[in-house]
């Protein structure tokens, strides 16, 4: 049983979740540069990274898993959240440029399955972002919070499950070093404790990012159902822009 999307979107209203959205916000600009003109979605809970993402993208789409329920967003616009099955995305092959996985692998009843399906929609050269809880930080270890529900993973886990479905990790990083409580999470005192977290215990963070890029060539994609969808936010031309090749470090 997955978290309920209500429960989650309320967890963003607090200290905790204020702190958690900050670090994963800064990572992801630190990784993803230059997204004007792509597609990208998330899987599981993204709009609050979705809304805080730089630049100028054609197409921003939450996709929220039945099981979970979904939240209309944004608020004041037509709705670009989709509801589905996780295991039959309702989306064309190789739609999207980027993809960010968030509250969605740590509660999936196939990881596996649901990176398969991921692979066929993500574009050419497509990059993602998986954000799980951390195996050895202290939030997976609290149930008060979305990150302590479900199976937190390592990265020897998230580095197996990727390169089984035919992605190649490019980076990888930690997030949210603070401990998971509201004294701790208040004001700036997060990024204090981030800054010194990864200097001094920087695998303790309590999520994990890895970003991986689409392998195109050791894989062919499974036949899929086709599924019927029919949403303002996703018409226009269906041909995705390609997204750029680049090498990226590892980032421990």
């Amino acid at each position: 049983m997955r978290t309920d999307a209500l429960q989650i979107e309320q967890f963003y209203r607090t200290e905790q979740g204020r702190a958690a959205r900050a670090m994963m916000v800064r990572r992801l600009r630190a990784l993803w540069t230059g997204l004007d003109g792509l597609d990208v979605l998330s899987i599981g809970y993204g709009p609050p990274l979705l809304e805080s993402i730089e630049g100028q993208p054609r197409r921003r789409i939450a996709f929220m898993p039945a099981e979970q329920g979904a939240v209309r967003w944004p608020g004041d616009a037509p709705s670009r959240t989709v509801l589905g099955e996780e295991s039959h995305l309702p989306f064309q092959d190789a739609m999207f440029d980027r993809v960010i996985l968030v509250h969605a692998l740590e509660e999936s009843q196939s990881p596996a399955h649901l990176l398969r399906e991921l692979w066929r929609i993500t574009a050419p050269q497509g990059r993602i972002v998986l954000i799980a809880p951390n195996r050895a930080g202290l939030w997976a270890r609290v149930e008060t919070t979305p990150f302590g529900h479900g199976r937190p993973f390592s990265r020897g886990q998230l580095s197996q499950l990727l390169g089984d479905a035919a992605f190649t990790p490019t980076a990888w990083s930690r997030a949210l070093h603070a401990p998971p409580w509201a004294w701790a999470c208040k004001d700036d005192r997060a990024l204090g404790w981030e800054t010194f977290g990864e200097k001094l215990m920087p695998h303790l963070g309590g999520l994990i990012l890895a970003e991986a890029v689409k392998n195109t060539g050791a894989l062919t994609p499974r036949r899929v159902r086709p599924v019927r969808v029919r949403l303002p936010g996703l018409e226009g031309s269906p041909t995705p822009a390609l997204s750029p090749r680049r090498t990226r470090q590892e980032d421990s």
